[in-house]
């Protein structure tokens, strides 16, 4: 390749390469840098290793990625493309953490802001509850139940639970009436004129 006008030597590493392999340089009498993007980019990270460890601080280890790939740096997992959501302000069109991690600080995200509580916090109040839903005592507990007027978590309950409160729209009155009905106390109103009916006390 040596001598051929579309090929450049690099100063740093003396390979002889595609004109491509060289950054812009507006002060080169042929418009080209001296050293090869390669040599120039190892060069950097280098400088940068070396000024983050003179102020103390780590530095992680640079990793192969394939092309198609990308490294997440939350879970340390090499993962295609298709796994990382899309973000248009990104310099490669990606979004700095992979789907599954994404979910994972969404879901911890969602429990801080919405019930102020840590994922161990929440998994605590499970052990404390014994490991299962707290009103039937047998299936796994999965979501976090707060009085809507306070604010305040009372538990954690299963899906069906946790849907059977908000059907009842969390009246005591209607649960208890509810429970009545099951145990066979089934009610009837009294019919006091047309029209009219006294519910039972």
């Amino acid at each position: 390749m040596a001598g051929e006008p579309n090929a450049k030597q690099c100063t740093k590493c003396k390979r002889e390469l595609p004109l491509a392999a060289f950054a812009r340089g507006k002060n080169r009498r042929d418009g080209l840098q001296v050293h090869c993007r390669e040599c120039v980019a190892e060069y950097s990270a280098a400088h940068y290793r070396r000024r983050r460890e003179a102020v103390g601080k780590s530095v992680r280890a640079r990793a192969e990625v394939p092309a198609g790939h990308k490294l997440c740096r939350t879970c340390g997992e090499v993962k295609p493309h298709s796994e990382w959501h899309r973000n248009a302000t990104a310099s490669d069109g990606l979004s700095t953490r992979c789907k599954a991690c994404r979910a994972i600080r969404g879901r911890q995200d969602h429990l801080k802001r919405q019930y102020g509580l840590t994922e161990a916090e929440r998994d605590e109040l499970i052990a404390f509850q014994g490991g299962v839903c707290c009103i039937c005592l047998s299936a796994p507990p999965e979501h976090v139940d707060h009085c809507h007027e306070t604010g305040r978590v009372r538990g954690v309950l299963c899906f069906s639970c946790n849907a059977a409160l908000g059907q009842f729209k969390d009246r005591p009155d209607a649960i208890r009436r509810a429970a009545a009905y099951v145990e066979g106390n089934a009610w009837k109103p009294t019919l006091v004129a047309p029209g009219v009916y006294r519910l039972p006390s």
